[in-house]
């Protein structure tokens, strides 16, 4: 900060607000902190008796707030982002169209680990739709050093994207239902509309559904056949259990599929399988995805529809925040549930 007269601020960063006051009349700023000094502002500086101003001056090495937050944003920014325009030193980053939410956790932390640079966030891995705001960023003083915008830059461009919205693909899905019960017209099939609503929610096409018995011989066949006929997502409902019945899990094995993960810390949604035949993604869903709201379900869809390489790793990490509370009026997605990863 220096004194520099009224004439040869121009382009400089007023440290301080600068009150003007008419008597009898108003008391108010003419000026904000933060301002920066135009040439235009020097005759009406001196109609209120500012001949010197206290300033930062950029050419010292300096960058005013909203200069750093957008140079900041626009690094941290990948697909599917838009940005806004600096509101008191913050820029507010935004939806650009729906989509699931991907941020780089590791990268963030190292972010906020640059000195007077800060960065906040919405929980990673969750849908969102156009226009919705996400994440804002700015720097805690009204200027900051160059080499702290330069640090965070080179943080953002090593881990590139920070943040971005991942289309969904629209993917062709069969459903195979197992169970003899329901393959023999006893009780009613009540997981096809249930996931035939969630799939077309996300823009992809359920092609069709087939019921089978418990026998592991008809479910093989019955995935195979999806195959064939191009789906691209096979969905597997019913039998994920370890009663002698239940063969769905052994029958995904049948198939030859690479088995990623079976098994989930969440409740509901613990008995989950996720398996590939290819590049086909295959899901074991348990019977919980009928009755709730949020299940594993739409914890782990999503993230396969937006192209993420779903690990088992990735499986293991819904543990913390996998605990849904079962509340009376369920508030998924504003609520905990799965947040954790």
């Amino acid at each position: 900060m220096k004194t520099m007269h009224v004439e040869e601020a121009v382009g400089t960063v007023l440290c301080h607000d600068i009150t003007r006051i008419v008597p009898g009349e108003s008391k108010g700023p003419a000026f904000r902190r933060g301002h920066v000094v135009t040439k235009a502002d020097i005759p009406h500086l001196l109609d209120i008796g500012k001949e010197h101003l206290y300033v930062f001056d950029p050419q010292d090495g300096y960058v005013h707030e909203d200069e750093a937050a957008r140079r900041i944003a626009k690094a941290a920014a990948g697909p599917g982002i838009e940005l806004s325009t600096p509101v008191e030193g913050k820029i507010t980053l935004r939806a650009e169209h729906d989509g699931l939410l991907d941020i780089n956790t590791d990268a963030l932390f190292q972010l906020n680990s640059v000195k007077d640079v800060i960065f906040g966030t919405i929980h990673t891995n969750q849908l969102v739709n156009k226009g919705r705001a996400m994440a804002g960023t700015r720097v805690i003083p009204l200027v900051v050093p160059e080499e702290i915008v330069a640090e965070a830059e080179t943080v953002l461009h090593d881990n590139a994207p920070l943040i971005q919205v991942r289309p969904l693909k629209k993917c062709r899905v069969g459903i195979v239902t197992t169970g003899s019960e329901v393959y023999n017209g006893r009780i009613k099939d009540k997981f096809g509309p249930v996931i035939r609503k969630k799939f077309k929610g996300y823009g992809s096409t359920t092609i069709g559904q087939k019921l089978v018995s418990d026998q592991q011989d008809m479910t093989v066949n019955a995935i195979q056949d999806f195959l064939e006929e191009g789906a691209n997502f096979i969905v597997v409902t019913g039998g994920m259990s370890v009663d002698p019945d239940d063969q769905t899990p052994a029958s995904i094995r049948a198939t030859g599929a690479e088995i990623i993960s079976y098994g989930a810390p969440t409740f509901p949604g613990a008995m989950f399988m996720l398996a590939k035949i290819g590049d086909v993604p295959v899901v074991g869903l348990p019977g919980c995805v009928m009755y709730y709201r949020a299940s594993i379900f739409d914890l782990i869809i999503p993230r396969i529809l937006a192209g993420k390489d779903v690990t088992e790793k990735d499986i293991i990490n819904l543990g913390h925040g996998g605990f849904c509370e079962g509340c009376e009026t369920c508030r998924y997605p504003v609520c905990s549930f799965g947040k954790g990863a």
